[in-house]
This record gives structure tokens, sequence and C-alpha cells, in this order.
């Protein structure tokens, strides 16, 4: 589980409630601000995109607050690991090492240059897949920023909607007070949805969707390489480049 995104989220929720105050809160809690802003959202979001990736995405954001971060030096030493397998006893051997495989890219890989596979082959089809992999992290990533874009722009319209309706009552001037609080309300919320929630997670997103595709740019390497028979000591020293220095153990530069 992602314990920073959750720890965040719960952060921030419990800040803005004790800057309201408890004896304050009975002022932020108003339902028709709330439809206007939850509903109007939702009603953008499923104009723009079809339903099936609107209920989609929303799987994906439940995903990324239960993910664990992506370990690059354990598919590093995964890779090191199956090249002194093949080096020693032959592809054929890594076939035992699929049992206890979870990445179904690496699995993939892995099989192809066990099948004997053409080195440009498996290249190709990994890189195929890899490019398809981002693009859908992009469009979802897409449906969130959207997200945070429309809860903003509907608590506008909800203010927009609350000053037209207060400005009715203009000959009565006790109401004026209430009335304007009332139509900042949805302000306020679509303010807070976006930015406490959606625009964090979207940046999550692009985080999450960066860590993936180094690590199967690593896979993509570590497999070829090991189908060529490189030494295990070779694929190691060309796939810690990948890494950032701090994570090379004793190799970070300066400036980095």
């Amino acid at each position: 589980m992602d314990i920073a995104t959750i720890v965040g989220m719960l952060m921030g929720s419990v800040l803005v409630l004790l800057s309201i105050g408890p004896d304050n809160l009975q002022y932020f809690i108003n339902f028709p601000a709330l439809v206007m802003v939850m509903g109007g959202t939702s009603a953008a979001i499923l104009i723009n995109y079809p339903l099936s990736t609107v209920l989609q995405v929303m799987g994906v954001l439940g995903k990324t607050m239960k993910a664990k971060p992506i370990n690059l030096n354990e598919i590093l030493d995964q890779m090191v690991e199956f090249a002194t397998v093949a080096r020693r006893d032959g592809l054929l051997a890594l076939e035992e090492k699929l049992q206890n495989l979870d990445d179904p890219f690496m699995l993939r890989g892995t099989q192809m240059i066990i099948d004997g596979v053409a080195p440009e082959s498996v290249r190709a089809i990994l890189t195929i897949e890899l490019e398809q992999m981002a693009q859908r992290h992009a469009y979802g990533k897409g449906v969130v920023d959207n997200l945070g874009a429309f809860l903003p722009a509907f608590g506008m319209i909800g203010t927009l909607v609350g000053l037209v309706l207060m400005l009715q009552n203009l000959d009565d001037p006790s109401a004026l007070g209430p009335g304007m609080a009332v139509a900042l309300i949805t302000t306020f919320y679509g303010a807070l949805f976006a930015n406490l929630f959606m625009i964090p997670l979207s940046g999550k997103l692009a985080a999450r969707n960066t860590e993936e595709i180094l690590s199967r740019e690593i896979m993509i390497e570590g497999v070829l390489a090991i189908q060529t028979g490189e030494s295990p000591n070779v694929i190691k020293e060309r796939l810690m480049g990948f890494l950032p220095p701090k994570q090379r153990g004793g190799e970070a530069e300066d400036g980095d």
C-alpha cells in the first residue's frame, strides 16, 4: 500500500477540518452546493469520456493507493540472477524461474528468449507493449486532469448561481451575508476536491508511469543481453545506467 498517498489525503483533510473548527463546521455543509460540484463534474466527465473509461480510471486510482513503489534494484538483481543461470545452464534452465515471476512483462520477455525468438523481434514486441502501456496511462491521467479542472469550474458555476439567487433578495439586507456564504461554499468545495485529491493523484499517476516505463526498459535490455550470452557482470553494469546515481550503491555522482 502507498502509505504516502493515504497519509497525505488524511493529513490534508484533518488540517482543513481543524482550520474550520468544530464550531464552524456546520456552515461548510451544504448539500445543494455539493450536488452542483460533484454532480456537474461527473456529468462533464461522462460527456467527455466513455463510461467504461471512467470506471476503469476510478479503478486505477484505487490501485494507485494500494500499489507498492517499484524497486528497480530488485528488478536489476533478478536480471543478473537470470543471466547467471542462463550462462551456466543455458536458456532452457530459465523455464524453472518462470514459475516465480509475478510481472507479466518480464515473464513474456523471458519466455520469448527461451523459445528462441529473434532478438529484433523480442525488442519490437516488448517495445510495442511498452508504448501501448504508456498511452493507456497517459489517457487515464488525462481523465484525472480533467476532473481537477472541472471541479473548480463547477464550483464557480455554483457560486454564480448562488449570487443570482442572492441578488433576487436585495430587499432583505439581513439575508445578504448568509446568502453570500452559501454561494462561496461551492467554490470552496471545487477548489478543495481538486487541489487536495485530483491534482495530487494526477501527479502520482505520472510518477507511477515513469517508474513503470523505466522498470520495463530495464527488463527489455536485460532479457536481450541474456539472450546474447553476455556475462552477468557486464549486464549488471549496463543496467546500472538506468538507475539514479544514489541507487547505484556508492556510485553517486557529484551534482546528481
